[in-house]
């Protein structure tokens, strides 16, 4: 039994002596940071603030009519994926870029070969980390339409893009910075009904450009002009001249004529359908309608012409030559000259 007790004692004595150093060493170690701290704080001047007293807490509630103070920094993340189908013409191409430069916010996409699956054009801009697309696709390589979305909850507007013309057209003078944002200008027809109203929030969200975005300008050198005529929508850049503030066309300019509106991205139920959209397979079966009853009136005028024409230039009635004297014959009248003409010149001999 002593023996245990003397290895117990044995085991159980240095512990308390290495708990004793590393208490001393702890304290020696927290000691050396007090005093480094307090020369730290003698230096600087007084310790700054808590962070739980810098960090700002807002009430409970909030009113729609307070106005909460906007931050400097990059808020407004909106990201605009711009590409196309396969087999657009030239033109389209070049508009497509135009819009690019414009835009600082947005991003490039090579083709797509879609037909029918608009559904695939959620996930690409899932994948490119956009919220936004702009897609344009031909038909029969003549009808180019735009599609509008936002993606993954919609809305989705379809347009027919009619009267192109880009930048590099030599009428359009103008010049801006590129990647700078620009003044939002509409029309006020787009507050008279809803679905403009919602055309507008649209426009407003894929083409102003975020404040603070890395990649833009902090310059508003041009405006970009959305105005309703006939039902369509004109879109127009023009640039702020500095001189005398006049505006001068900049490009691109092209016509939007609305066809429809869809309640989600690329699917879900039709909300809208203009009443006044004319598809243009229909309207170049019109002009060909149009041309075929040209020729149809050219043969229906000549039918008439010949039904309604006389048989005779004037009535003619037989018993009108009774009391007619027929004219004396010619040949008698010559003979009659010669046998004057040879008496005369015998009375002269």
């Amino acid at each position: 039994m002593p023996k245990a007790n003397k290895r117990k004692s044995e085991k159980s004595g240095p512990q308390p002596r290495q708990k004793k150093i590393k208490k001393s060493t702890r304290q020696a170690q927290l000691e050396e940071d007090n005093k480094d701290e307090s020369m730290h704080v003698h230096r600087l001047g007084p310790s700054p603030q808590s962070s739980s007293s810098l960090v700002q807490r807002l009430p409970s509630t909030r009113q729609s009519d307070t106005i909460q103070p906007m931050k400097s920094t990059w808020i407004n993340k909106q990201r605009v994926l711009i590409f196309s189908s396969r087999g657009i013409s030239y033109l389209a191409r070049h508009v497509m870029k135009n819009l690019r430069s414009l835009m600082a916010h947005s991003k490039s996409e090579p083709k797509a070969e879609i037909r029918k699956n608009f559904s695939m054009l959620n996930e690409i801009a899932e994948l490119r980390n956009c919220n936004k697309i702009l897609f344009f696709d031909m038909k029969k390589k003549r009808d180019l339409y735009l599609w509008m979305a936002s993606v993954p909850d919609g809305p989705t507007v379809k347009f027919l893009v009619e009267n192109l013309h880009t930048m590099e057209a030599l009428k359009l003078t103008g010049n801006c910075l590129r990647g700078s944002r620009p003044l939002l200008s509409f029309d006020k027809k787009f507050d008279d009904e809803p679905h403009w109203k919602l055309i507008k929030e649209l426009f407003t969200q894929i083409f102003g450009t975020p404040k603070s975005h890395p990649k833009s300008q902090p310059f508003i050198d041009h405006v970009l002009t959305f105005t309703i005529i006939d039902n369509k929508v004109w879109l127009r850049n023009y640039q702020i001249v500095e001189e005398n503030g006049s505006l001068a066309e900049i490009g691109p300019r092209f016509v939007l004529n609305l066809h429809c509106i869809f309640e989600k991205s690329f699917s879900g139920m039709l909300i809208y359908e203009n009443p006044l959209y004319v598809a243009p397979n229909l309207k170049r079966h019109m002009a060909k309608a149009e041309a075929s009853q040209k020729y149809q009136q050219r043969v229906y005028q000549k039918l008439s012409y010949e039904q309604k024409k006389p048989k005779e230039s004037f009535p003619y009635d037989k018993t009108d030559e009774i009391f007619q004297t027929p004219a004396p014959p010619a040949d008698n009248e010559d003979d009659d000259d010669d046998d004057d003409d040879s008496d005369s010149d015998s009375d002269s001999e």
